[in-house]
């Protein structure tokens, strides 16, 4: 079958190896392989499908690293989805060079490392108005997924890459379940187009960036279970969310959650984290230290001057006291007065 364009093979129950005859259809443009049993890698042979614009294998065993040839190969690919499989190592980097995907979704396997810094180069995600036709039948149209990245459910860590702000053309957003680190990008404002935002269930820190209540059509967001801290920035958009897509936070306030306590809400505002509730106590330790200061001198003071005008033995030592002391001093200066002099002289 040569001319064979689209085989849809999805929701059956084969199993085994996927046939390496598969490469030699070179006309296939649409492979749909998922939610089957099928076990071990892609077979290499599919680096020859130069035409392929769908390859959708999820919901498989399959096992072994991402081979480096989808990116390097089937640079036609605007839907490439290996999600629900056993892959693991890392995500490589030749991913990014599929200029032309509209849906990369590597969900729910054993990725680990950093994801790619080299994302922006996804031509397709980068252009605010790119679009693309997927079918009548297919699964992404009726879930809506036009253009998105999701990496969920893997073993990713370290920080979200900045690069990410500049796919613009980017709907939702998945990177939930894994082990981010870091704070979420201040320049995520400039993702335009989102619409679904899930960062749930990472390491992530900080405070959520203010400029996120200017994404008018952000319709989900879940930042929920990660290490945030601070207040939740006031606008409409923030406050519409449920209370669930906050929690698991123990450092975060205001609504939807319980409001912040007033310490914090009022003082607590500077950019450094610090704020005047610290500068308060402060001024209660000066000015407690000066009271102090002042009352311990005044009564020291008086404690010595009436001891001595009561009793006169004491009185007398203390003036005597004194008066051996300036002698002493006058002597002395005298002393090196005259040698000074002499010394001089000589």
């Amino acid at each position: 079958m040569t001319y064979l364009s689209i085989l849809d093979l999805a929701n059956n129950k084969f199993s085994g190896k996927i046939s390496p005859t598969l490469g030699s259809l070179y006309k296939l443009e649409v492979l749909h392989l998922r939610n089957n049993n099928f076990i071990d890698e892609l077979p290499s042979t599919l680096r020859n499908g130069t035409r392929l614009r769908m390859l959708d294998v999820g919901g498989n065993k399959l096992t072994c690293n991402i081979p480096t040839w989808i990116g390097t190969h089937l640079t036609s690919l605007t839907v490439n989805s290996l999600r629900r499989n056993e892959f693991d190592g890392v995500m490589p980097s030749t991913i990014c060079r599929l200029a032309n995907i509209h849906v990369l979704d590597l969900s729910r396997n054993i990725i680990s490392g950093r994801i790619s810094r080299y994302l922006n180069n996804i031509t397709a995600l980068v252009q605010k108005n790119s679009s693309i036709e997927y079918g009548q039948d297919s699964e992404y149209k009726t879930l809506g997924l036009l253009n998105g990245i999701d990496l969920s459910g893997n073993k990713l860590f370290g920080p979200i890459p900045q690069e990410f702000s500049a796919l613009r053309g980017l709907v939702f957003l998945n990177l939930s379940r894994n082990h981010l680190t870091g704070n979420i990008i201040s320049n995520i404002g400039q993702m335009e187009m989102l619409e679904c935002l899930d960062l749930s269930r990472n390491q992530l820190s900080g405070k959520i960036p203010n400029i996120l209540v200017h994404r008018n059509f952000l319709g989900v967001l879940d930042l929920s279970y990660n290490n945030l801290t601070g207040k939740i920035p006031l606008g409409t958009q923030l406050q519409s969310f449920n209370s669930s897509m906050y929690a698991g936070n123990s450092q975060l306030c205001g609504k939807p959650l319980m409001e912040c306590p007033k310490d914090i809400s009022n003082s607590y505002v500077t950019d450094h984290g610090k704020g005047n509730i610290f500068e308060e106590d402060d001024r209660f330790i000066i000015r407690d230290f000066y009271i102090c200061m002042v009352f311990g001198f005044i009564t020291g003071f008086w404690v010595v001057v009436i001891t001595l005008f009561l009793k006169h033995s004491w009185r007398h030592s203390y003036f005597n006291f004194w008066n051996n002391v300036s002698n002493w001093m006058y002597v002395t200066t005298t002393i090196y007065m005259i040698r000074f002099k002499r010394k001089f002289q000589t």
